[in-house]
C-alpha cells in the first residue's frame, strides 16, 4: 500500500513551529552563553531561521528575549500544576516537593534567571513585561504548597512561609553551584531543611499525627 502523503501544514502552524523555535534558541543560548553573549543573529542561527523570519516575530532583541522568559516559565508552570494535582490526591510528601522543586529550579532555570535579573533591574520596560510571568509562576507555588500544607492542618500564612523560605534556599544553593562544585555540601543542606520541614508539618497537627511522611534523599542534578 503506498504511504498517504503527509498532510500540508497551514501558514499559521509553521508560523507557530518557527516562533517556537526561536524561543527555545533564546532560553538555551542564554543558559549556554549568557544574556550578554546571545545576540539575535546567533538566535536566528541556532534556531535555523532568517533574520528576516526573526524580525517578522520579534520587533527587538529585547522583546524576543522577554518572550523566550514567559515561554520557559509557562512551561515550568504547567509541571507545577501538574504536581499540584499529585499532591492534591496525596501521592506526595514535603520531602518529595522539595526534592521536585530543586530539581525544576536547578534543570536551568534559575541559571537563566541569574542571567536577566540584573536587566530586570535596571531596564523598567523589560521588568513591566516579566512581573505578570513571574506573579503567575509564584501563584502556581502557592497553589502545590497549599494543597500540602492543608492536608496538615497548617495556616496559609505559615504555609507560605514555609515555601518562601524553602524557595529562598534552593535560589541560593543553586547560586552556589557556580563557584562551589560539592554535591555532599549540598546533600547536607538539604536534607536539613526537609527534615525541619517535616517537624513544622508534623507539630501543625500533633493530636491527629498528619499524613504518612516519606523520606526521599537528595538526588542532585
Amino acid at each position: 500500500m503506498a504511504q498517504q502523503p503527509k498532510p500540508r501544514r497551514s501558514q499559521a502552524e509553521r508560523s507557530a513551529e518557527t516562533r517556537q523555535r526561536l524561543l527555545d534558541a533564546a532560553v538555551t543560548l542564554m543558559h549556554e552563553r549568557g544574556l550578554a553573549g546571545t545576540s539575535t543573529n546567533d538566535i536566528a542561527e541556532a534556531a535555523g531561521v532568517s533574520r528576516g523570519a526573526l524580525t517578522h516575530h520579534f520587533e527587538s532583541r529585547e522583546e524576543l528575549i522577554a518572550a523566550a522568559i514567559e515561554d520557559m516559565l509557562d512551561k515550568v508552570i504547567g509541571e507545577l500544576k501538574s504536581y499540584a494535582t499529585r499532591v492534591a490526591e496525596g501521592e506526595s510528601s514535603s520531602d518529595a516537593l522539595i526534592e521536585f522543586l530543586y530539581g525544576v529550579m536547578s534543570d536551568r532555570l534559575f541559571y537563566v534567571t541569574l542571567e536577566y535579573l540584573p536587566e530586570a533591574r535596571h531596564n523598567a520596560m523589560f521588568r513591566s513585561r516579566l512581573v505578570p510571568v513571574v506573579s503567575r509562576w509564584h501563584a502556581a507555588l502557592d497553589e502545590i504548597w497549599g494543597e500540602l500544607t492543608a492536608r496538615y492542618g497548617m495556616k496559609p500564612e505559615a504555609g507560605r512561609d514555609l515555601l518562601n523560605a524553602t524557595m529562598c534556599l534552593i535560589r541560593g544553593m543553586i547560586a552556589q553551584t557556580i563557584l562551589r562544585d560539592d554535591p555532599p555540601y549540598y546533600r547536607r543542606l538539604l536534607d536539613f531543611w526537609k527534615a525541619s520541614i517535616r517537624a513544622q508539618l508534623a507539630a501543625a497537627r500533633p493530636d491527629r499525627g498528619g499524613p504518612r511522611i516519606v523520606t526521599i534523599p537528595f538526588r542532585g542534578h
